[in-house]
């Protein structure tokens, strides 16, 4: 465990995407305490993402001070969302892409 100088001041570390576990450990590290408001069990939680987090990564905060994390985006956010692809959309030109270009090195035989 790595440990901060103290110093008045500490920088907020990056806590989204760790798991529970590992954020108090970083937040320990650090000189921060963490407090999760959607989770009232937050010391037994252990494998929970945070997805959230207030303040932002990197602010300037007195050491011992509470950085609030989430750990469900809610129905606010919108959730898990779909995981379908996003393709680009067609091409421009219409029917005229359809069409073979002179010169197209992949000509169309019909």
């Amino acid at each position: 465990m790595r440990q901060t100088p103290k110093t008045p001041e500490v920088r907020v570390p990056r806590l989204i995407g760790l798991m529970a576990v590992d954020a108090r450990e970083t937040a320990d590290a650090r000189g921060v305490l963490l407090a999760a408001p959607d989770r009232p069990d937050f010391h037994l939680t252990v494998v929970d993402y945070v997805v959230r987090q207030y303040p932002p990564p990197g602010s300037e905060v007195p050491r011992g001070a509470v950085v609030t994390v989430w750990f469900d985006l809610g129905d606010a956010d919108g959730g898990a969302g779909v995981r379908e692809p996003r393709l680009p959309g067609p091409p421009s030109g219409g029917m005229r892409r359809e069409l073979d270009e002179p010169g197209d090195p992949f000509e169309v035989l019909r």
